[in-house]
């Protein structure tokens, strides 16, 4: 799904960011300026925290948190008190305080949210950088293109990274040593946020990891920035739909066709990407379609299932019910989540004839596999080249999780499932 940054549909993860800054007046001597970091455990979570007090030129300091297992940076703050070995602070916005001394070098202390307060240590330093196994370092195997692609009717000029497969010339149009044109291509459509041609979030880079397994087993693809995000500019945002994003899709699609070096072009949709991708199909713009984490069932039934499972898997009430969804500030207020929530993909699955390959993990808290799966079995039409499949133990990032909550999205290592790379390559190449 798509558009503003993170997930428009992630239901209210614990940390939102505030575009504000908090400065304080204290003593430039105390000896907690800087940067401490610890894990928060809260039942069935687990959040890094890092806390930020930085010295102003001014003599005031200015107070930061970072939730960097949700991709938060830079949430403001405003200290209570701060002394040499004392420290409170409080985040107004979303109901935080943290109180803490000094003790045996660390900060001993308890943060508070909403009337929960759990214990809170934080140790001097930002923490460790995330570690990200798969994220491919250059220099790659293969030939990649800076490019650019125009939606006319919505004035949005979409740039990207079309990247060719290991030993194709993108000059000849032939493989080193073989006489072989037209590899098969497929553009990748990314899910709701505005989001980067990578997918980047919380340190992962699936896009990237995609594109680089795909490059190497002899496909290539084309990834692009999403409208007005990166170096892509123009097209409106605030008031866009999915359906403004999949003109930015077909506009890809079209490029693609023009250059006239492809077998086969084909899409694939992560999340409200694999939405788009469905109504690409329908229309008869792509030649294969491989949706992972894709809706199938209307928008509404879908969001509600999905409040209900994160607040279920987080120990809470499952109280969530249509009626009480739609009549949220948000939905009053958003015009892509009004549009998705009357959204029904049925007739767009249906209708879409080229083969698909529709993928979840039984561990997706934002598009349940236990409601999605059957609908794309009783949806898409008979045929042998269509597979649906679902994985077990994989979350909406298809990474092998615990308890699949969004939560551990930053704290997993893991970018993709192996596993999902290999079935990708293996149905693409059977077309």
């Amino acid at each position: 799904m798509k558009k503003p940054n993170l997930r428009r549909i992630m239901i209210c993860l614990f940390v939102a960011l505030v575009a504000m800054t908090g400065k304080a007046q204290i003593q430039p001597s105390t000896n907690l300026l800087g940067s401490w970091t610890g894990k928060l455990n809260a039942g069935v979570m687990s959040l890094t925290l890092v806390l930020h007090l930085e010295q102003q030129d001014d003599g005031s300091v200015k107070v930061m948190m970072d939730s960097p297992d949700q991709g938060a940076k830079g949430i403001a703050a405003t200290k209570e008190y701060l002394s040499d070995d004392s420290v409170a602070v409080r985040v107004g916005v979303i109901g935080v305080t943290y109180q803490a001394r000094l003790k045996d070098g660390k900060l001993d202390g308890t943060f508070s949210q909403r009337g929960m307060s759990f214990p809170l240590v934080l140790t001097r330093g930002a923490g460790a950088e995330a570690k990200r196994p798969q994220m491919p370092k250059q220099p790659y195997p293969y030939q990649t293109e800076e490019v650019t692609f125009t939606n006319e009717k919505d004035g949005a000029t979409l740039a990207g990274s079309l990247t060719y497969p290991v030993g194709y010339d993108k000059e000849s149009g032939k493989r080193v040593g073989r006489d072989v044109k037209s590899p098969t291509v497929v553009l990748l459509i990314s899910g709701s946020g505005q989001q980067n041609r990578d997918e980047e979030l919380f340190g992962h880079k699936p896009f990237l990891v995609i594109a680089d397994y795909l490059a190497r087993q002899g496909v290539a693809t084309l990834r692009y920035d999403d409208r007005a995000t990166g170096k892509s500019i123009g097209g409106d945002v605030k008031n866009a739909t999915s359906e403004d994003f999949m003109r930015d899709a077909e506009a890809g699609i079209e490029f693609l066709r023009s250059q006239k070096k492809f077998k086969k072009i084909g899409v694939l949709g992560h999340s409200e990407g694999g939405l788009i991708a469905f109504m690409l199909g329908a229309g008869k713009k792509a030649d294969f379609i491989v949706s992972l984490a894709g809706p199938a069932v209307k928008g509404d039934t879908l969001l509600v299932a999905q409040a209900n499972r994160i607040l279920s898997l987080s120990g809470q009430p499952t109280i969530m019910t249509v009626e009480k969804y739609r009549q949220q500030k948000e939905v009053q207020e958003m015009p892509w989540l009004q549009w998705f929530i009357n959204y029904d993909p049925s007739d767009n699955i249906h209708n879409s004839r080229c083969p698909v390959f529709a993928l979840n993990g039984d561990r997706d808290c934002q598009v349940l596999s236990s409601q999605n799966i059957p609908a794309f079995q009783r949806l898409l039409r008979k045929s042998k080249k269509n597979l649906v499949k679902e994985y077990p133990g994989l979350n909406h990032l298809f990474q092998h999780s615990t308890t699949g909550l969004p939560t551990e999205y930053g704290q997993i290592e893991e970018t993709i499932s192996p596993e999902v790379l290999q079935d990708i390559v293996q149905w693409i190449q059977r077309l």
